[in-house]
């Protein structure tokens, strides 16, 4: 069992930037594949960024050149900086490891952009 919590979520202005923070439990963090995605109101949770274990990173069209997707391995720690943000950003954001088929998520932040 892995355990997932998400932090650095909150409210920020339409421009801001906000710098989500993922914390991975378990001694194999390196070899999780970690994702984040996010889930607005009455929509379904969508991919936002992936980082595999070779620091390959996929990123949904919308957040392409405003979000960066990263990690610390010896933190097992992976970070969502979030640059330029717009209100359509908000959303709750989860954070998911996978290794082994396995997939593994916590309970998420939230995220508002709003003046």
């Amino acid at each position: 069992q892995v355990q997932i919590v998400e932090s650095g979520g909150g409210l920020v202005q339409p421009g801001g930037s906000l710098r989500l923070s993922c914390t991975a439990s378990g001694s194999f963090f390196s070899r999780y594949v970690m994702s984040w995605y996010r889930q607005a109101p009455g929509k379904q949770r969508d991919l936002v960024a992936m980082l595999t274990t070779l620091n390959n990173t996929n990123y949904a069209d919308s957040v392409k050149g405003r979000f960066t997707i990263s990690r610390d391995n010896a933190k097992n720690t992976v970070y969502l900086q979030m640059n330029s943000l717009k209100p359509e950003d908000t959303a709750v954001y989860y954070c998911y490891a996978r290794i082994n088929g396995y997939s593994y998520g916590g309970q998420g932040t939230q995220v508002t952009v709003s003046s």
